[in-house]
């Protein structure tokens, strides 16, 4: 068994755990609530697969998802919040693991990851955190996403329910989003165009995810802001 949450605590080892950081968020009218977080723990799995192994962590499923909340179900703790959760956790866990690493599914953990991993590498913990960042994806909902969602379970995703959302840059965005969350930009939640989205398409970045991961845990440099690179 890799997953901490079967193991019976006489058979649990030190080494390295793999924690998922997701959300409960709108993800556009054909995508799951849990889209983060089922992304983070795929791509979490893969530390079973490193040179010294590691258990997979039950996910911290809720997250920073204020830009969401115009739509129902989005459910966020806020920064502040997911901030000392992560701290505690982590705090906690270093009683018998050796290394713990945070695997983000939803950009706006980030700056909490950052500023909580930080804080633990500070008092002495060995802790990082890896963004499961996709180069060149769209934002939120597109195809990327709806991608890996139908590699991973495709009886998650409503195709027929799939449309284009708001296409142009985040980057053109981010004053809008500030003040008027994504509702006030995009009425359907959609952060890009899930138009194409396949789930071979999927595999291929979920692969390529995994294995980013895996050998960011083999290599194990935290940089400057507690990411593994």
């Amino acid at each position: 068994m890799t997953s901490l949450g079967e193991r019976v605590w006489t058979d649990v080892p030190g080494g390295t755990v793999a924690v998922p950081v997701g959300s409960v968020e709108q993800h556009g009218p054909h995508l799951p609530l849990d889209t983060d977080t089922r992304i983070a723990a795929a791509v979490a799995e893969a530390v079973t697969e490193t040179v010294g192994g590691g258990l997979v962590a039950p996910a911290i499923a809720y997250g920073a998802s204020g830009e969401h909340e115009g739509f129902r179900g989005t459910v966020s703790i806020g920064l502040d919040v997911l901030t000392s959760v992560v701290v505690e956790y982590g705090r906690s866990a270093f009683r018998w693991a050796e290394r713990v690493v945070f695997v983000n599914g939803h950009g706006g953990n980030g700056r909490a990851l950052r500023n909580a991993v930080t804080l633990l590498r500070h008092e002495g913990r060995d802790a990082a955190w890896f963004p499961c960042a996709v180069p060149g994806a769209d934002a939120h909902a597109g195809r990327t996403e709806t991608s890996l969602l139908l590699h991973l379970d495709p009886r998650s995703v409503r195709v027929d329910a799939a449309t284009a959302g708001v296409t142009e840059p985040v980057s053109n965005l981010m004053d809008r989003l500030r003040v008027e969350g994504v509702a006030g930009v995009s009425p359907t939640g959609v952060l890009g165009d899930p138009t194409g989205a396949n789930a071979a398409e999927g595999a291929r970045i979920l692969t390529d995810l995994r294995y980013r991961f895996r050998v960011s845990v083999d290599r194990w440099i935290p940089d400057d802001r507690a990411v593994l690179r």
